[in-house]
């Protein structure tokens, strides 16, 4: 149930609390732009894109079709990236006969709408002509008989497009620059709830707006500080309002008006808000009041159906109070009019408050009346409805009031009839905050003072913690630290009498020696592990057949070069010991035979190491076992199998290469005086 009171109010939150869908639909992101590259950027951006993702490896030898189709995906992936491009320009920036009123005349007086249509329409043709050129020339590369007549035709194609777009630079940078200050205008909505301040310059309205909003907005003791729009926000019954300070207007007529003042002119003509006209009543501002009073009555067609009211500012230096009755005639005359005059001090804060409050009390009780107005009220009232309770019995049902209460309101009462001032009871019950004070830093907030239990001593008792439905303290010795330090005092004495000593004298040699082993055995791990390691993350490309073969090649003969030299070594040996047993006296026959059968093994062992001797003890795994009428298919399977392995051992995308210092797109082709420049 509603009560009968809340109507109005249930209005008003459907009135500015839900918005309709469409104009929710109007909001304009102006920072969202993409940035437009010059012309010469823009032909290197796309044929650096053409270069990049089209094919670049063609040969006279091809088939004919093949010719074709490789220029004619040139010619169309480079028209298609331009068209998209263009197009996107087009589409991104803001069409004057689509946007709202306001931000149309805005750009009109910022930027002058004929010459930004001028720009548009110019990328536009552009985009077109360089269409019908892919299109001319697509026809006629169908027709090409050769590799050179079909590059020929490619090359003009992608000449006359990159001279069409060269042709566009100044509409090219015309609409950056706009871009870049559409980005810095501020975030305007036109459908928003909106206070406009306007004046003199110099007046004030730059000091209310910081006052009121959370901006903060330039304020200088000289004219014209404020240039531009600027925009605040600020909250009043929960609803949001944005608050927009204007620059200083002059009064003479509007064709000697500069951009400057328009820009004020076309948020008054065309935001339906609130206006506050602020003057100045100390004339500190270098305009005299008549002056103010002449330039309100100049512009007070620009507030037909708003609300407006005038602000006197400055009354800390001089109040309506402090004029003569001459002076004072103008305001009532307004006043007669219906027009709010509020006195205001920016300086002392003195009327701020006051001023908001009536605005936008003003702006609210407008759009109220107007959308009760609108054809769609009617659907919202027929889905309300206010209930008003009826009586059922003759009874009557007084509310409830306390008897300590009613007590204390009689005793006002009393007091009240006989002339008599009674003082407010003493609050009992002290509450945080007031703790807070007194304590200051000292003060700690216990929550469990508030609880309510059925034997106050329990608040202070402890919460036991559980842990799989089991209370831990059940489980905590009560003893335990007293334990620990027992426990500690037995190992410091144990310690003391050199229990945990080792005497590492006591080691045999045995010992010794297997600790040295295992110390070696252990380097010996790490070392082989970063060796694994190394040879694991080694960048290098895998060698072909032929090249390991080579290398095994290298290495037998190595190990048989080593193989030699150690039977020499033997040799040299065994001949010491047979002069050394000479010398003794044993037979020389025995030394022969020692000799014959020392320097036999050794040659054998040299033997056994060579090419050869691998060869007859390993078979060629690669063949065995297929008959003598297939080994030729299976080498050939082979070498396909192989084939790609060999490929990915060349030089990759990891290895050291210079790539190409001067595109040849760019440099390509006769330069004229003064054009070596290419970027």
């Amino acid at each position: 149930c509603l009560p009968a009171w809340g109507v109005c109010e249930q209005h008003q939150v459907l009135a500015d609390s839900s918005p309709h869908p469409a104009m929710a639909a109007r909001a304009y992101n102006f920072k969202s732009i993409t940035a437009v590259p010059q012309s010469k950027d823009f032909v290197d951006i796309i044929l650096s894109k053409t270069q990049r993702k089209t094919p670049t490896v063609i040969h006279k030898n091809f088939d004919i079709s093949r010719i074709r189709s490789f220029y004619l995906r040139k010619v169309k992936f480079t028209q298609q990236n331009f068209h998209e491009r263009l197009a996107g320009i087009i589409a991104e920036f803001p069409k004057l006969d689509d946007v709202h009123p306001f931000y149309a005349d805005l750009m009109n007086v910022l930027y002058d709408k004929d010459h930004y249509k001028l720009a548009l329409g110019q990328i536009n043709t552009a985009c077109h002509l360089i269409d019908n050129v892919a299109k001319d020339y697509v026809r006629l590369i169908k027709y090409g008989d050769s590799l050179y007549r079909c590059k020929m035709l490619k090359r003009a194609a992608l000449g006359r497009m990159c001279t069409i777009m060269l042709r566009q630079n100044s509409s090219l940078k015309y609409l950056e620059e706009v871009r870049q200050h559409l980005g810095r205008l501020p975030s305007i909505d036109p459908t928003a709830r909106t206070i406009i301040l306007t004046g003199f310059p110099n007046v004030g309205k730059s000091s209310f707006m910081n006052s009121v909003t959370r901006a903060d907005v330039e304020v200088q003791p000289y004219a014209f500080t404020t240039k531009s729009l600027f925009v605040g926000h600020t909250d009043y019954k929960y609803l949001r309002w944005q608050v927009i300070d204007t620059p200083g207007i002059l009064d003479h007529p509007l064709e000697e008006r500069n951009t400057i003042e328009m820009q004020a002119i076309t948020a008054l003509a065309h935001l339906k808000a609130a206006v506050i006209y602020v003057m100045d009543l100390s004339e500190q501002c270098g305009y005299t009041v008549a002056e103010q009073l002449s330039l309100l009555e100049n512009i007070k067609p620009l507030f037909a159906n708003k609300p407006l009211l005038v602000v006197v500012n400055k009354i800390d230096v001089v109040s309506l109070d402090n004029l003569p009755a001459i002076a004072v005639e103008p305001f009532k005359r307004l006043a007669a009019e219906g027009i709010d005059i509020l006195p205001m001090s920016t300086l002392t804060s003195e009327g701020v408050i006051d001023v908001k409050t009536t605005a936008c009390e003003k702006l609210l009780a407008q759009r109220i009346e107007v959308k009760m107005k609108s054809s769609r009220m009617p659907d919202v009232l027929n889905r309300l409805h206010v209930a008003v309770p009826q009586p059922r019995d003759g009874k009557t049902r007084p509310a409830f009031i306390p008897p300590t209460v009613r007590a204390r309101m009689d005793a006002e009462k009393a007091a009240a009839a006989g002339g008599m001032e009674i003082t407010p009871a003493p609050r009992v019950k002290v509450t945080a905050r007031q703790r807070e004070l007194q304590l200051g830093g000292d003060y700690f907030l216990d929550l469990q003072d508030e609880w309510e239990l059925r034997n106050p001593d329990w608040k202070k008792d402890v919460i036991p913690e559980i842990m799989d439905g089991k209370n831990i303290a059940d489980y905590i010795d009560p003893d335990i630290m007293q334990r620990l330090a027992d426990l500690e005092a037995e190992e410091a004495l144990r310690e003391e009498a050199g229990e945990y000593a080792l005497d590492m004298d006591d080691e045999d040699e045995a010992t010794k020696e297997l600790r040295r082993k295992a110390a070696l055995i252990r380097k010996k791990k790490l070392v082989r592990a970063e060796q694994a390691r190394l040879k694991r993350t080694r960048n290098h490309p895998k060698l072909p057949l032929k090249g390991q073969a080579r290398m095994f090649a290298a290495e037998q003969r190595k190990a048989a070069a080593e193989a030699e030299a150690a039977a020499a070594r033997a040799d040299a040996e065994a001949a010491a010991e047979a002069e050394a047993a000479q010398a003794s006296g044993e037979k020389r026959r025995r030394v022969r035979s020692v000799e014959s059968q020392s320097g036999k093994r050794l040659r054998e062992e040299s033997l056994s190491v060579g090419p050869a001797a691998r060869s007859k003890s390993r078979p060629n795994r690669e063949l065995d076992g297929v008959p003598m009428r297939d080994r030729a298919e299976a080498i050939k399977m082979k070498h396909a199998k192989t084939r790609p392995l060999q490929q990915a051992g060349r030089a990759g995308e990891a290895d050291r290469h210079v790539h190409e210092q001067k595109p040849r797109h760019l440099f390509a082709g006769k330069r004229g005086k003064g054009k070596t420049d290419y970027r």
